[in-house]
């Protein structure tokens, strides 16, 4: 007898057939690509200077008046496939933390991972050079991954390379301490310094272009894959840790590289926005939900986090002004309406 049917039927739970959430999924997929699409023209021919859409194609091939294609391609472009793609990144490296750790609080955000990546933004911001960009993604993108490490070190239990709660846990409280040390940092500067700090720490997209899109281009275009080809591994280990052990997989081995897929999405994101909150948190759920899928797929997950983040920026710009209202300030604010339902959901659920 299969594995999982068994499983299901111990559960109480009608057992699903192979491929059976495949349809709408794929109708879900496709219907996310055309919003993602259409908010894209949005964020491109909208603004303080309007453009028809015929004039924004013109650009894009070529064509038009100078200050039109300057707009369009150095100013308002870049900007929208910089949140697409940083959007994408996070809803998957989301999608897989949750699904390792079997908890719908696991995420970037709440594991240390951000706040890791903001710190050591802030160091190099405040201690070495705040005007050099390139230096503060790579510190940011240092500063992300040591703490996924930290993290990774101490959960480690056993043959299991990390049991979900005790991440959870260990993510929060390591998280507290970066928070308190990017605090004490930013006490430790100039008040024109500290700003500059504070605006890369909320998380934007003002002034991104494309040589801030292209390192998470390459990000997704490698790991991305690497996720879908990991998929089925991950399906066996949300099983439990017996289970996968006596179907053969290498526990430890298998979380190592979803885990490493992940981190190295959400550091390069964060890196190239700086701590952009909620999307990683949100989207993978908002996908299975809305997909009807019994997981997040690596995906759906990717389509869900670029809509949310697209959207939240061109509700930002059009709402509130670009330069009025960092995207991480509307992305923290419905995310932390989002974090509310979920603990409220999860509760009645008997599961916090």
């Amino acid at each position: 007898m299969s594995v999982v049917p068994d499983l299901a039927r111990r559960r109480g739970r009608r057992p699903r057939r192979p491929g059976a959430d495949g349809p709408r999924a794929l109708v879900v997929g496709v219907a996310l690509g055309v919003v993602a699409t259409l908010l894209v023209v949005v964020s491109v021919a909208t603004g303080e200077f309007s453009i028809p859409l015929r004039d924004v194609v013109d650009a894009l091939l070529g064509g038009g008046d100078r200050s039109t294609s300057y707009i369009v391609e150095t100013l308002r472009l870049p900007r929208a496939v910089c949140a697409l793609l940083v959007g994408a990144a996070l809803g998957t490296a989301g999608g897989i933390f949750q699904r390792v750790t079997r908890n719908p609080l696991g995420s970037p955000d709440v594991v240390g991972l951000t706040s890791g990546a903001a710190a050591g933004a802030v160091a190099q911001i405040v201690f070495v050079d705040g005007g050099d960009t390139a230096a503060i993604a790579l510190a940011a993108l240092v500063g992300g991954a040591g703490t996924a490490v930290v993290v990774w070190l101490l959960a480690l239990r056993g043959s299991d390379l990390v049991a979900g709660a005790r991440l959870v846990l260990i993510g929060v409280g390591l998280s507290f301490v970066l928070i308190a040390l990017t605090e004490w940092m930013l006490t430790r500067t100039t008040l024109q310094t500290a700003a500059q700090a504070n605006v890369w720490i909320t998380g934007s997209l003002n002034a991104r272009g494309w040589e801030n899109a292209v390192p998470v281009a390459i990000a997704l275009a490698v790991l991305l894959p690497g996720a879908v080809l990991l998929e089925r591994r991950l399906r066996v280990l949300e099983l439990g840790e017996q289970v996968a052990v006596g179907l053969g997989l290498g526990v430890r081995r298998a979380q190592g590289l979803l885990l490493l897929v992940a981190v190295g999405l959400a550091s390069v994101a964060v890196s190239t926005t700086g701590p952009v909150l909620f999307v990683a948190l949100a989207a993978p759920q908002i996908a299975r939900r809305i997909a009807g899928t019994s997981v997040p797929t690596p995906v759906l997950s990717a389509l869900t986090g670029a809509v949310l983040l697209l959207g939240a920026d061109v509700l930002s710009q059009r709402v509130f002004g670009a330069e009025r209202i960092p995207v991480g300030v509307v992305t923290g604010a419905l995310g932390g309406t989002y974090l509310l339902w979920l603990l409220v959901s999860e509760r009645r659920a008997g599961r916090v």
